[in-house]
């Protein structure tokens, strides 16, 4: 499988969201962002810049789980168990 960055960095954006049951609105304030931000970010819409991924690892460190050890590259990591299977309302049939 041939992923880009983009759809890996979305991917494990969903997954670390989810996992911790935030909307994207409330992920965007933990992480100091907003919500189109990670809202382009999640749809492959946007590029981050180096900077906004340290910023998204480090709010993610110190805002949603100081457990967590995460960094700008673990965010562009694929891995398979963090492929989420959301649709979007108005997509669903």
């Amino acid at each position: 499988m041939n992923l880009t960055s983009k759809e890996i960095l979305s991917m494990n954006l969903k997954f670390y969201r989810t996992k911790y049951n935030l909307s994207q609105e409330k992920f965007a304030e933990k992480i100091g962002s907003n919500l189109v931000y990670i809202n382009q970010l999640e749809n492959c819409k946007r590029k981050p810049t180096i900077d906004m991924l340290d910023k998204i690892a480090n709010g993610m460190n110190k805002n949603i789980d100081s457990n967590l050890k995460m960094t700008s590259s673990k965010l562009l990591e694929y891995n398979i168990k963090h492929k989420t299977n959301f649709t979007r309302v108005d997509e669903k049939k």
